[in-house]
């Protein structure tokens, strides 16, 4: 049985997805099973509830052989330590009884920014706490999601500007959550491995954000620019978006670290590169996001 966190999400979904098409026994943690994709709640076991709480994650993972382990941070959190490991602690223990575990993760441990880099900091610190329950641990570390880009696909179809607070000319890795999710998915059901160890997912390619709008400006056929703006200015818009400050401080320190080079010390090679290009991922699900 493997148990899948967060089955609703851009990666989760699609873990589950790829775990049912391999014939897969699947059993999800969901708040609300109606947000599961159609036709997902008659082919998996359906635990409802929060992986927040012991109680839920004490059910969910008896009898796991496999756990997909995913912190959707939250946005009004009073602080990245708390969004999670504060989230994370409540699933330690049950963690001690399953076979292994494969968790979302970021670049960036061993960097000169690691410890100044916000969300990552504190994803590296969960990873740790992981660790240290001595359950096999697959941490995937991953750069910036492709699909980020399509959050914006309003103003680039209406003004054909799309923003951020990473430098323009900062070449760097992005990966696809499909591509994400394949890796998770073959490790899930993947009985060989012991021991922890991270697995960078890192795309094919680094690119800069204006190399990103050339692309999409080909691809939609249309003039599309990146405009990029202060890290304060960034902030202050998450916090008038609902965000608390000291998750808003958290995503602004995160973009510094990579500004700095926080998604920079790996080195690329054929096994941790995947297929998923950034013009076929317009191609695919930008371009229909726009249009």
């Amino acid at each position: 049985m493997i148990v899948i966190t967060a089955p609703t999400g851009h990666i989760g979904s699609q873990v589950v997805q790829g775990l049912l098409e391999a014939g897969a026994p699947v059993r999800v943690i969901v708040r609300d099973p109606a947000r599961l994709a159609p036709g997902v709640a008659d082919r998996v076991q359906v635990v409802v509830g929060s992986h927040r709480d012991a109680d839920v994650v004490g059910t969910a993972f008896d009898g796991a052989d496999a756990v997909f382990w995913l912190v959707p941070a939250d946005p009004r959190a009073s602080g990245v330590d708390d969004a999670y490991s504060g989230f994370a602690r409540a699933g330690l223990e049950a963690m001690k009884g399953v076979g292994r575990v494969v968790g979302i993760s970021a670049l960036g441990r061993g960097t000169p920014v690691a410890g100044q880099a916000g969300y990552v900091t504190a994803t590296l610190a969960m990873d740790d706490l992981i660790a240290a329950t001595g359950v096999p641990y697959r941490a995937l570390t991953m750069p910036s999601f492709m699909d980020n880009v399509a959050r914006q696909a309003g103003p680039i179809g209406s003004t054909g500007v799309f923003y951020g607070p990473t430098r323009p000319d900062l070449r760097a890795p992005a990966v696809a959550t499909r591509d994400i999710a394949a890796v998770a998915s073959r490790l899930l059901v993947d009985e060989t491995w012991t021991g922890v160890e991270e697995v960078p997912v890192l795309g094919p390619e680094d690119l800069s954000s204006d190399e990103m709008a050339a692309t999409i400006t080909d691809v939609l056929g249309r003039p599309v620019r990146y405009q990029q703006i202060p890290v304060a200015d960034f902030r202050a818009n998450l916090v008038r978006n609902g965000m608390s400050e000291a998750m808003a401080q958290g995503m602004a320190d995160m973009a510094t670290a990579k500004n700095d080079g926080l998604d920079h010390g790996v080195t690329r090679t054929p096994e941790n590169s995947t297929p998923t290009t950034f013009r076929q991922w317009c191609e695919e699900v930008l371009k229909p996001a726009v249009l």
